[in-house]
Formats: C-alpha cells, structure tokens, sequence
C-alpha cells in the first residue's frame, strides 16, 4: 500500500500533497464476503440512513437464524409479508428477489469466478440484477474484491472531493473526471479513497490549498424555473413604479 500511495503521489503533484495531508490510506476490505450477502446489504441501504437499513438487516438476518445470513433459495422461499415484516419495501422485495434468483442461475458470479473476471465483466453481469446499478458495483469491486484500480466517478463524495482539492468552480462532469483520472492508473482506488478523505480535510480546514485549477468540463448549474424568478415592476410614464406583475 506504501508503494502504491508513493507511486500515486509521483503522478500528480495535487494528489501529493492530499496523500501528505491524510496520511496512510486505510481501505478495509472484507474479501470472503459472499456477493449475494454484499448486495443484499447494499439494497437494504438504497435511501436509507444506516441505522435504519442495519435495522432493517438484523430483522432479515434473524427470520433465518441460526444461518449468519440467509442463502439465495431461502429467500426466494419467503413470503412477501414476512419481507415486509422486516422492513422491505415492495420495490425492494422484487430486487432482494431478483438478485436470489440471479445468484441462483448463476448471472451473479460467485467469489471464485470474480477473481477470473475484469471489472468491466463483472459490472456488466450483475447490473443486470434489478435495482442494482453500477456503483452499487463498484463499491463491491473496491471494498469486497480489492480491486485496485477503480474510479467511480459517478459517487458525489469522489466529485466533491475532487473539486475541493483541485480548486474548481463546480463539480466535475463524471465523463471528464474519468478522463482527468486516467493519470492515477493503475492506483485510481486509492485516488478515490483520497479524494474522500478531502471532504473530510476541508471540513477540518486541513485540506491543503489548491494550486491552479485544471481546465475540465463543470456540471452546468440548473436553471431557476421561471415561476421562482422574481418579477420585474413596472414603472408608469410618470416614474412611478407600479405593482410587481
């Protein structure tokens, strides 16, 4: 990991100084975890807060119990109103179904056969599961797997991170951040964990001052509504204004 931040850091002077100001990266990864247990976990947590989606999980978990997590077939085997019991919404139910039913006939591929797979294949397969999109993916790739070399340049943090630490005026569009990003291969995991960190950094005032800023496309400001304009008066021949329209 040492070596790693060290050849990040030689690839970019602005992530240099990040690496410096945060320290060791400290990236856990939980490698023996199954992926049906990863991406259940994970649409539990879809729009929640995580108190309540780990609630959620242990009343889940405790309708298999003495199994430390259910297997895909016991799910598919459960009622709709037991789910619900748990704390599943209907729209969840049908995902928590869908992934079961993938994991079974083999779409989702296990722990094995991702070690044989690139991340691309691997993002490619299990999106097809319902309600499971591509970070979703990613954070399984760089926090389950330990894949080293992934950017999701669609996680708010990675952007906001990004423009803190390089100075810009808005957020990135994801589509140039992966294009900016290209520098830090084959450490763009690492990178990403940095540029976390740099939330945190600014939120602390620690975050080290940005040099100039790179010439990369911004996320466009939407535009007000024009009911939430405000209007203009009008004014009479005499000067007077008038009543706001």
């Amino acid at each position: 990991m040492r070596r790693r931040e060290r050849a990040l850091a030689a690839s970019d002077p602005v992530m240099a100084r990040l690496i410096a100001a945060a320290g060791p990266c400290r990236i856990e990864t939980a490698l023996e975890r199954p992926p049906f247990e990863t991406l259940a976990s994970a649409i539990a947590h879809q729009q929640l807060n995580g108190v309540v989606a780990k609630r959620i999980l242990e009343r889940f978990t405790a309708l298999y119990a003495p199994a430390e997590f259910p297997e895909p077939a016991a799910v598919v085997a459960t009622g709709d109103a037991v789910l619900r019991g748990a704390g599943f919404s209907r729209a969840k139910i049908v995902a928590l179904r869908d992934l079961a039913a993938k994991v079974i006939g083999g779409v989702v591929p296990t722990v094995a056969e991702m070690h044989e797979l690139d991340d691309d294949a691997i993002v490619e397969r299990i999106t097809q599961v319902r309600g499971i999109g591509r970070w979703t993916v990613e954070m399984m790739l760089m926090f389950h797997l330990g894949r080293p070399d992934v950017l999701p340049v669609d996680d708010f943090g990675v952007c906001n991170g990004f423009r803190l630490a390089y100075g810009l005026k808005g957020m990135p569009r994801p589509r140039a951040l992966a294009e900016f990003g290209v520098r830090w291969a084959p450490h763009r995991s690492l990178a990403a964990w940095y540029l976390w960190r740099a939330v945190d950094l600014a939120r602390e005032n620690k975050l080290p001052r940005a040099g100039r800023a790179p010439r990369i496309a911004l996320v466009r400001p939407r535009a007000k509504p024009r009911s939430a304009q405000r209007p203009k008066a009008k004014r009479s021949r005499k000067g007077r204004q008038r009543t706001a329209a």
